[in-house]
């Protein structure tokens, strides 16, 4: 079998059509449906029911995809481990984290170790979606919640707060909330209900000190997009601390109001135990988090 019409098969399962593996492949559409067809015709099976919504795996492409799936799993394993003969760490490295924390926290200080490791290969993925790190959709994940996959490598990183903060134009216009039951009278701006939260109790603000249920200004799915919102004078909004440099237009109101604390994790998988990428990005990231409490 050819390996170039599996890699495009793999994909073209991956994403349920061809446009969409053909814009991941940076190859054009008709280029894709003809390497899958010219790999059915080869293997005398038809590998997928092509509807008008999109592709479904047949029983023989389902067995093909999985077993695909497990062998690509297995070349990066071997790669990983063949770039960690050279004393220096070197190889690819693709760390995924949320899109606040990742924009605000992390991409800051990422300059300083690309320095301190040039031949690194670092990628970041942010996305508020947990990818599989067990097929190697990433190397290392920093979570915001205990991580639900089996066989993961674990470890807290620290504690983030959360509080309540607005622009200081909102504040001028519409005063600033003594207690918590003055935030009924307040513009909110919290989670959207239609994805899952990021963290648990994202939306406490909803809740405390209400006196009858507080409807929102603006619910967003993101909680970089509610900082944005926040700094451009749209309402209150509950951030993590961690978000909001000294040097921006936001003020904590009711300090002494806290929401839930949010507990980050370093996670990997097993098989990269020894890596010394792994390693070298974990103790950049402790160093890091020590000189931010300094």
């Amino acid at each position: 079998m050819d390996w170039d019409r599996l890699r495009i098969f793999h994909d073209v399962a991956d994403a349920g059509s061809f446009t969409h593996a053909g814009a991941t492949l940076n190859l054009s559409q008709s280029a894709v449906s003809r390497q899958v067809s010219a790999l059915e015709d080869s293997l005398s099976v038809k590998l997928f029911h092509r509807h008008a919504r999109g592709l479904i795996l047949t029983e023989q492409g389902e067995l093909l995809y999985q077993t695909v799936k497990d062998v690509f799993h297995k070349l990066a394993i071997v790669e990983s481990q063949l770039s960690e003969t050279r004393e220096n760490p070197t190889g690819p490295l693709k760390v995924t984290t949320t899109v606040s924390f990742g924009s605000t926290w992390l991409t800051p200080r990422i300059k300083e170790f690309i320095e301190m490791y040039p031949e690194v290969d670092f990628s970041l993925i942010l996305t508020d979606t947990e990818l599989d790190l067990g097929m190697r959709q990433a190397d290392i994940g920093i979570r915001l919640t205990p991580p639900r996959q089996p066989d993961l490598i674990q470890r807290h990183l620290l504690a983030l707060s959360t509080h309540i903060y607005g622009a200081k134009q909102y504040l001028d216009e519409h005063g600033v909330p003594k207690t918590a039951k003055d935030l009924d009278d307040h513009n909110l701006i919290v989670y959207g209900h239609d994805v899952p939260p990021p963290v648990p109790s994202v939306n406490w603000l909803l809740d405390a000190g209400a006196t009858a249920p507080r409807r929102p200004a603006l619910r967003v799915n993101n909680i970089y997009g509610i900082y944005r919102a926040a700094r451009s004078g749209l309402g209150l909004a509950s951030l993590p601390d961690y978000m909001i440099p000294d040097d921006v237009n936001l003020v904590k109101v009711l300090p002494d109001l806290a929401g839930p604390s949010i507990q980050a994790y370093f996670v990997y998988p097993e098989e990269l135990r020894h890596s010394k990428r792994i390693a070298v990005f974990r103790d950049f990231l402790l160093q890091k988090i020590a000189e931010s409490r300094s």
